[in-house]
């Protein structure tokens, strides 16, 4: 098993503090909700999907700290989006613009606020439709740009609001950022090991 879904009515009448209770008293699972308001548990990362994610989140909050006009979260931080799903992205960057704008309760809990721009890395664990599915999430959310990395099958696609999906082949890449993250490059190379 690697995701298990709870629906229903109960889970429904969750309301965005029951839910915040729930995953606070639940630390060791990966959790998130839909915009169906169904909770999904996922299984641990593999261990090479782990180092994955961490490299991305490692090169853009490097690029994020040297550049400053943002910051960058890594992916156990959950974002409470417009359609009151709950998300984590594998790296995520908010622009320090909008990220002022929320209260200090607001940034202690699941921020309500859609990243401006989020990757996903694809592990083993992981089905590619689904994760295709959340990243048109993101942006139908408000993300002005997303990136799925799949180191599998050697492919990252790339999804921008109101633009085809763009798909770039190869692992011996380095992606440039744009708009919100313009001066990022994302090296894809760090990713083999």
């Amino acid at each position: 098993m690697d995701v298990f879904t709870l629906r229903g009515k109960v889970t429904g009448r969750f309301t965005d503090e029951e839910f915040f209770w729930f995953c606070a008293e639940n630390p060791e699972l990966r959790i998130e909700r839909n915009s169906n308001l169904e909770i999904t548990i996922m299984a641990p990362v593999f261990a090479l999907g782990g180092y994955q994610s961490g490299e991305v989140t490692r090169q853009l909050g490097n690029w994020a700290h040297s550049e400053g006009s943002g910051i960058a979260f890594d992916s156990s931080t959950g974002f409470t989006l417009p359609d009151r799903s709950v998300r984590s992205p594998d790296a995520s960057w908010v622009s320090l613009k909008r990220w002022n704008l929320l209260s200090e309760a607001d940034k202690n809990r699941f921020a309500p606020i859609c990243p401006d721009f989020v990757i996903e890395v694809r592990s083993k664990s992981d089905h590619l439709d689904d994760l295709k599915e959340k990243m048109n999430s993101w942006i139908r959310n408000g993300a002005k740009l997303a990136w799925l990395v799949d180191p599998q099958d050697e492919i990252t696609y790339v999804f921008r609001p109101g633009k085809p999906i763009e798909k770039i082949t190869g692992m011996d890449r380095k992606i440039p950022g744009e708009g919100p993250v313009q001066g990022f490059i994302l090296d894809l190379s760090q990713l083999k090991i």
